[in-house]
């Protein structure tokens, strides 16, 4: 993590929420990303820490984020683990820290301006996540999506349309025992956070997001090594969910 002048954070209270985007090779975006959100979040009346967490970038990410200051913002920079192993390590820190912990990706393709409303809605629930409105991901990840949304369906029950949605909400209390238990190299945590919260009976609520076209950075799995990479998310969901850890009744 980058170091923070103490007077800095003597500016800023306990965080309410801690906002958690893995970033890889982003170079194009990433400021204009970080800018659009800070620009929400000083707007609304909460203490928050805003989280960057670059995962060993081979472009010029780390320098971009580096050139960035604000009493909110939270640079991390660590050796490549992975998207997902990132984000779990990210979650487990911040649900010490805040009561509420929110993700969203880095790439530009989901906005700022949709997370009022979520923020406004978590009194009455423990998720909140994103339902993404006219994909404009490509047909392979539609089907991908599409997958993961019938194994979660079949191995915890119905209530999440777009159970690996990037754009989550989560109330930290309520998800500390997944985020303690998951394995540290679990490649789609999110599938495994939405399948905890259905399983558990969470408050969810979905809420309709815009989606972007993305317009710039590294799409760091790309054409039908996709369908590895859900083939990999759904053994591990179904190891998880058939645990005989004694701790596995909490799935």
């Amino acid at each position: 993590m980058r170091d923070t002048p103490p007077d800095t954070l003597q500016l800023v209270s306990v965080p309410d929420v801690i906002l958690v985007f893995p970033v890889y090779n982003e170079e194009e975006i990433v400021v204009q990303v970080v800018k659009e959100w800070l620009e929400v979040l000083d707007g609304m009346s909460m203490p928050y820490r805003l989280q960057m967490c670059n995962d060993g970038s081979t472009d010029s990410t780390a320098e971009k984020l580096d050139t960035l200051s604000h009493r909110c913002l939270e640079i991390h920079h660590t050796r490549n683990r992975g998207h997902g192993p990132t984000i779990l390590r990210a979650y487990r820190a911040a649900a010490e820290r805040a009561a509420w912990v929110f993700q969203c990706d880095s790439d530009g393709q989901m906005q700022a301006k949709d997370f009022p409303a979520f923020w406004n809605r978590r009194l009455s629930a423990d998720l909140i996540i994103g339902t993404r409105i006219h994909r404009q991901d490509g047909r392979i990840r539609d089907l991908i999506s599409g997958a993961l949304r019938v194994c979660t369906l079949l191995l915890f029950g119905k209530g999440i349309p777009d159970v690996n949605c990037p754009y989550r909400l989560m109330r930290s209390e309520a998800f500390r025992p997944l985020f303690d238990q998951a394995p540290e190299d679990t490649f789609a945590p999110n599938v495994l956070l939405s399948g905890y919260a259905i399983r558990k009976k969470l408050r969810i609520i979905n809420l309709p997001i815009s989606d972007r076209v993305r317009q710039t950075g590294e799409v760091s799995i790309r054409g039908w090594s996709l369908l590895n990479a859900v083939q990999k998310a759904t053994r591990q969901t179904l190891a998880y969910r058939f645990s005989k850890k004694p701790d596995s009744s909490s799935i």
